[in-house]
């Protein structure tokens, strides 16, 4: 196992990892490679992890898996006694003087599994991993990546309108989940220990629909597709062909639609009033992609490229697996860390959490079978217990500057984890999803995406373009543990915001920035599909001969969300044990790149990628298959011999050259026939019971909307109606992490604009009544209730993230 990093800020830990969910491989391979001993116990019978492709030779005649490898960096194995009394003996060993255990086993005997654990060792926080959960209808169903996603929302909306959707094949979910059980296990070790957190990674998925979800709150709507690479409710946002090389493009404000056409010389496109909005635009899709992709195929995608960069209009070259690897902007940033097992070495993604003063290793060892010596005895400093009826992070505050969908989700999972936010936001300059047009009274009230994002918070409404206002800010961010912000690169040297700026007054301060990408492309505008565009997972999508496919209608926001929240809880550990503060720099397409991490692998070890669509090179039968429902789709995963056995009983499809992976290879389009016309002669709810009664991973491709009343999320509470001032009622989401089987109850709705004015300026600031009046009468501070008047002189500034 490499050596540990002097500044590495969990060297610490002692952590337990088992089971063979990627999940869990994925959540122990951030703690590693943030310095933690990590012990993966392996079965005896040999780690399925170890036979994912890509494959490489290690020496000796022996094949490991590439991307098992990278899931493995600087851990130790063990490998449990075949005996299944023996190998529990093991863990409770390995356990009694460990910090933190990830389990993926049994969901079923999970709670009483750790109940003896926790006996014998009261401070262990515990995180329990599993495809559906540890209760409700589906908890012994058969799971697989694609098959969750599905059913998490994911799957329906891409592709051809007329189907099948198209999907990634494989690594998505897991990587969803891992973060998402990360953050758990961070928050436990904030509480001192003795926690104990369940994930499932259906809903660590649905935290990604969150968007679709909120879009359609109220009576669910069946959503349909759009097409491949168009998603409601902005156009243009997809990816076209230039002369040479593909550009990703999303074009969403006015100011951004009239700069994109002035760069294509489409000035009479411009005036066209049918085209003004997002929304009208999307009405005219079909004539709209006819004039730009005519328009685009005049210059290579980089040329259009620099060309957009210069006027901060969200274009972004999409990079084969090859170009990504060789992008400067990445090279300078440590994104791709190198890794070894045996003989072979190889790159992959290095964890995209920059913490600048104590970062991830950028170089990592995968152990062998049974390899890895255990580092020298240490003591564990232990952190005070926060009490049971409290939640983990209670007594930490966070000062919000961000807006959109990455910054609040991030600072939302830290409020339902118990954190203080106070979220920072003006009357003339308010948080760019409160709507600013409508006829109902205070429209910037009515946005269910906030609404959805910001349960939970502490609102004021500051002017921070105010020298006055400034200076509140600057006096809130004196008292915080952390301050988050995603303005464009200039914005906050401007204010006089830097972290070198806050740590004079507060020098245990951590500080997070959300760029799209740090370095030489900072200044670069984007939204969360740009992200995607730029993080090169289209490439890799969809079929071989069709055109790179975008996944998700804004990827990169949830993910740059997840990672920073787990990049601000690392930092903050590190705060607590020692009392040192530190700068982050999220780039949010880094954050995107473990997703696309089996292909980073595979180009760096063979020089090429394989495109397979929907099909899975170890899977087969493995795709999208029609169901009697209108635009009806499941996905079905069949990931071994005995597995097919069952199915081929099901379909009537029983022949000995298909008993193995390489005779239904060489059959996969019969079967896929054979699959389709099966499915097709009943309804997705009967295919789904019927293939999963055999013991078949299989799963209904749902709409956003479907998630209201599925049966699994109603039966675990994952849904709470809650009521807030002018909106009314609405629907939100559950955290993806429960404690003792229990979902967090929202604490409060999200914060009316200003809402809580005088609980930051007054009991946080201490300023008297007569203070607070004299800046509301300045329009310095306010709860907005009167006409919103916007300075012309003063523009808001360009944001680096939309």
């Amino acid at each position: 196992m490499a050596a540990a990093q002097p500044t590495a800020p969990l060297a610490h830990l002692r952590v337990v990892e088992t089971g063979a969910l990627e999940a869990v491989a994925y959540c122990g391979k951030m703690l590693a490679d943030f310095g933690a001993d990590v012990v993966r116990i392996e079965p005896a019978e040999g780690d399925p992890l170890r036979r994912i492709p890509p494959l490489v030779d290690i020496g000796a005649g022996l094949v490991e898996s590439a991307l098992g490898a990278w899931l493995n960096t600087n851990k130790r194995s063990l490998i449990a006694p075949a005996d299944s009394d023996a190998a529990a003996a093991q863990v409770e060993a390995l356990t009694a003087h460990a910090d933190v255990l990830l389990d993926a086993g049994e969901p079923a005997t999970a709670a009483a599994r750790h109940a003896r654990l926790r006996a014998a060792n009261p401070r262990l926080a515990i995180v329990s991993l599993s495809w559906f959960g540890e209760s409700g209808p589906y908890r012994d169903l058969a799971g697989s990546d694609a098959v969750v996603r599905a059913m998490a929302g994911l799957v329906k909306l891409v592709g051809p309108a007329e189907g099948p959707p198209i999907m990634v094949n494989d690594h998505q979910a897991s990587i969803h989940a891992g973060l998402t059980a990360y953050n758990a296990a961070m928050a436990a070790l904030h509480a001192g220990g003795s926690r104990r957190f369940e994930v499932s990674v259906l809903e660590a998925c649905t935290v990604l629909a969150e968007f679709q979800i909120a879009l359609r709150y109220g009576p669910p709507a069946d959503e349909g597709r759009l097409g491949t690479n168009k998603f409601y409710p902005t156009y243009p946002l997809g990816i076209f062909p230039c002369r040479e090389g593909w550009l990703g493009v999303t074009v969403g404000h006015l100011d951004q639609w009239a700069a994109f056409c002035d760069m294509l010389d489409l000035n009479h496109v411009r005036a066209d009033p049918r085209f003004q909005t997002r929304f009208d635009r999307s009405r005219h899709m079909a004539e709209l992609d006819g004039i730009i992709g005519d328009r685009l195929k005049s210059r290579t995608a980089q040329e259009w490229f620099q060309l957009a960069l210069a006027r901060r209009v969200p274009l972004v070259v999409v990079p084969s697996m090859a170009e990504l690897l060789a992008q400067p902007v990445h090279r300078a940033r440590g994104a791709f860390q190198s890794v070894s097992v045996g003989e072979a070495r190889f790159e992959g993604p290095s964890v995209p959490l920059h913490l600048c003063a104590t970062p991830p290793a950028r170089n990592g060892v995968a152990p062998l079978p049974g390899e890895g010596t255990p580092p020298p005895a240490r003591a564990a400093p232990a952190l005070p217990l926060v009490p049971a009826d409290r939640r983990p992070l209670a007594g930490m505050r966070i000062l919000d500057l961000s807006m959109g969908w990455a910054g609040p989700l991030a600072t939302r999972q830290l409020a339902d984890l118990g954190a203080e936010i106070v979220k920072v936001e003006a009357c003339a300059y308010p948080d760019w999803w409160r709507p600013t047009e409508g006829e109902q009274e205070r429209i910037f009230e009515h946005s269910p995406w906030f609404i959805a994002l910001n349960r939970n918070k502490t609102d004021a409404a500051i002017d921070i373009y105010t020298p006055e206002g400034l200076a509140l800010v600057k006096r809130l961010a004196g008292d915080v543990d952390a301050v988050i912000e995603n303005f464009a690169a200039n914005v906050m040297p401007k204010l006089g915001l830097t972290y070198d700026a806050l740590r004079v007054s507060n020098p245990s301060i951590v500080m997070m920035s959300m760029p799209a990408y740090a370095g030489d492309w900072s200044d670069l505008r984007a939204y969360g599909s740009t992200l995607e565009h730029g993080s090169g997972l289209p490439s890799v999508t969809g079929p071989a001969d069709g055109p790179p496919v975008l996944n998700h209608l804004a990827y990169g926001d949830p993910m740059g969300g997840l990672s920073g929240c787990a990049a601000l809880l690392t930092a903050l550990l590190h705060k607590r044990l020692t009392g040192e503060g530190q700068q982050i720099v999220l780039s949010q397409v880094q954050a995107m790149l473990p997703l696309a991490a089996p292909w980073v692998i595979e180009q760096s070890l063979t020089g090429k990628v394989e495109r397979l669509g929907n099909r899975h090179p170890t899977m087969v039968p493995h795709n999208v298959f029609p169901t009697a429902d209108a635009d009806g789709w499941i996905v079905v995963a069949v990931p071994d011999d005995p597995t097919w056995q069952a199915l081929a009983g099901i379909i009537d499809l029983q022949r000995p050259d298909l008993a193995t992976l390489q005779g239904r290879r060489e059959q996969e389009d019969g079967i896929e026939a054979a699959l389709s016309r099966w499915t097709r002669s009943r309804s997705g709810v009967e295919a789904m019971a019927a293939l999963q009664g055999a013991g078949v991973p299989a799963g209904i491709a749902a709409t956003p909307g479907d998630l209201y009343t599925d049966p699994h999320l109603v039966a675990r509470g994952d849904w709470e109606v809650v009521e807030r001032r002018w909106s009314g009622p609405q629907p939100l989401f559950a955290s993806p992490f429960r404690e003792e089987g229990r979902p967090y109850p929202v604490l409060s709705p999200a914060p009316t604009l200003g809402e809580h004015n005088a609980r930051v300026l007054g009991d946080m600031l201490g300023l008297d009544a007569a203070a607070i009046a004299d800046l509301e009468a300045r329009g310095i501070v306010g709860d907005c209730g009167r006409p919103r008047v916007v300075k012309a002189a003063t523009p808001p500034p360009a944001l680096a993230v939309a």
